[in-house]
């Protein structure tokens, strides 16, 4: 029999655990050190059982006389939960293994599962949770996010990067140095944003570098500068997805908030082009004043090509903390109605809401937690080398790839440390109020509002967010008797 991870799967060793992931069934698992030792032992090429379990053996002082059955039983859980194939040939496991496709849906999907009932003990249950804990005590760069040019071809409205700003391209040597550098530290998932990024002009060249290392890798984009070459470099990397903003199905509106004519055709054309050729896709639609009465459209266009489509309402100022920008952002009244119909209309949110202990989450002590991922497991770097620890967050530098290599960064980094350090109780307004397990605090919404750019400056405009969220919530209960 010959096995071997999925296209779609990766594997990754954090200090006495292992993780695997599957972009495609949605799912992850993460498995104690011995479990680790059978991971580690998986590649993208078929092998044997043999051949895996010679390579396991030499781990252990003694090797069980049950390793052959218990290599055969992790992979078979490993196979049933969606992460690796089995076969009597390669081409059987490349016919188990199909790329991506929208004849197999994005609606068939199952949600993300908090690990799925796993049958062997070296496997621990709720990953994320676990990893979340694992990682505030061993931080690991797992995510980065790299703005490969701050050029754009739109001046959407809304945006958190100044116009003034969108300038710079990063060069291929840099390029090549964060993939390398962040391949030493084990990173797992690349985002490529700007600016636009399809506008840089090496950007094909820098897609195809992707394909030399072992990333799950999305891409932040406008769509309107699709053309064939990209579209070949887009498939031939087998990207995770594309997240695309599409803010209208009025051309006139749409183009309103990009200020750029045509901007809308373009989109919606490379959205059905990519979707033709079977790239992943996911639309975001940022719900401002302009588009409001326009979500729903939105919505059932995305549904009807089963394209994944999220709304959001959540506008943050720029990050040089000029606020002009804000003046297109919803009046909490003109929120109500969108958290309404989320609830009306989402039953997977129901659920949740629906097994949920309110009473318990206002209760908990949640001065320990830590604040968010930032510099404990995610980074960003912009086109000159800087870093930052987000992309909507340029006004906090943690330091320059110019001067100091990505390790040195993350583990040395007066900033990095103390933005690690912060926790919630750093935040102490927030530990007794009734809306916490509605809220999520997010430092560089209160940073680019703050005056003094001050990220424990809590962010009123959120809090009174979290304060509707509560009240509508509360309200549906009562309804459900509840």
């Amino acid at each position: 029999m010959l096995y071997r991870q999925k296209h779609d799967t990766f594997i990754r060793h954090y200090d006495d655990v292992g993780y695997i992931v599957n972009e495609g069934v949605i799912a992850d698992k993460v498995v104690d050190a011995v479990g680790a030792v059978f991971l580690d032992a998986l590649s993208r090429e078929a092998q044997s059982l043999d051949d895996l379990v010679a390579r396991i053996a030499p781990a252990f002082r003694n090797p069980p006389a049950s390793l052959r059955d218990d290599v055969v039983d992790f992979y078979g859980m490993l196979e049933r939960d969606g992460f690796v194939v089995s076969g009597r040939t390669p081409e059987e496991l490349d016919r188990k293994d199909p790329p991506f496709s929208y004849a197999r849906s994005w609606s068939g999907r199952p949600a993300r599962e908090k690990d799925a009932a796993p049958s062997l003990a070296m496997a621990i249950r709720d990953s994320q949770t676990y990893l979340s804990n694992h990682f505030e005590g061993h931080p690991h760069l797992v995510s980065l996010q790299l703005e490969i040019t701050s050029r754009c071809n739109e001046r959407c409205v809304h945006c958190y990067i100044p116009h003034a700003y969108k300038t710079q391209a990063m060069d291929l040597e840099l390029y090549r140095s964060i993939l390398d550098q962040g391949d030493q530290m084990g990173l797992l998932a690349l985002t490529l944003s700007g600016g636009e990024p399809l506008a840089h002009p090496d950007f094909c060249r820098m897609l195809d570098m992707t394909r030399e290392h072992d990333l799950s890798v999305r891409i932040l984009s406008n769509l309107t500068l699709l053309d064939d070459k990209i579209l070949a470099s887009i498939k031939a990397a087998r990207i995770a997805n594309i997240k695309v903003s599409l803010y209208s199905m009025d051309p006139q509106v749409h183009d309103a908030i990009t200020q750029l004519p045509g901007s809308h055709a373009r989109t919606v054309a490379a959205i059905e082009r990519l979707r033709e050729n079977d790239v992943p896709l996911m639309i975001n639609c940022p719900v401002m004043r302009e588009n409001k009465d326009g979500m729903d459209d939105v919505l059932r266009w995305g549904a009807a090509r089963d394209i994944k489509t999220v709304c959001d309402w959540v506008m943050m100022a720029r990050y040089d903390r000029s606020t002009d920008n804000l003046d297109h952002r919803l009046t909490l009244e003109e929120v109500r109605p969108l958290v309404q119909a989320v609830i009306n209309d989402d039953a997977e949110y129901r659920r949740r809401v629906l097994e949920a202990d309110l009473a318990a989450e206002r209760a908990r002590d949640i001065s320990c937690d830590p604040v968010c991922g930032v510099c404990v497991s995610s980074l960003s770097v912009v086109s000159d080398g800087t870093v930052y620890p987000c992309a909507g967050w340029q006004s906090r530098v943690l330091g320059s790839l110019r001067e100091q290599s990505l390790r040195d960064i993350w583990e040395k980094s007066p900033e990095v440390l103390y933005l690690r350090r912060l926790r919630m109780r750093d935040f102490p307004q927030c530990l007794d109020c009734e809306n916490k397990p509605f809220c999520a605090m997010c430092m560089v919404r209160n940073a680019n509002e703050s005056p003094t750019g001050n990220p424990l400056d809590v962010n009123p405009h959120f809090c009174r967010i979290a304060a509707l969220n509560r009240e509508v919530v509360e309200g549906w209960l009562r309804e459900q008797g509840r």
